[in-house]
């Protein structure tokens, strides 16, 4: 019928996808910056086994967090992003 509106097509979600890249890269980072920490160090200088695992075990730690803190920085890059394309897209 010539009076009927014409559906509009649905934009891809090209955001949604990349952001969900994102998380899993950094679900990745996290996983295997954790598994090399784990273990028996190898070289501990001067330092007893107990107190050269537990500096390892406290680096790793500090590596984790880190990537924890760069991770939120990144989504709330990524957030703001978002918000204001939307913004300026609108109407």
């Amino acid at each position: 019928m010539p009076g009927e509106p014409v559906p509009r097509r649905r934009r891809p979600r090209w955001f949604m996808w990349f952001f969900l890249a994102v998380q899993v890269v950094f679900l990745l980072w996290i996983i295997f910056g954790a598994r090399t920490g784990a273990g028996t160090p190898d070289d501990c200088g001067t330092l007893d086994a107990r107190t050269c695992n537990d500096v390892d075990n406290a680096g790793t730690a500090i590596g984790v967090g880190l990537i924890i803190l760069i991770w939120v920085v990144v989504d709330f890059i990524l957030g703001v992003t978002y918000a204001v394309v939307r913004l300026a897209r609108r109407p």
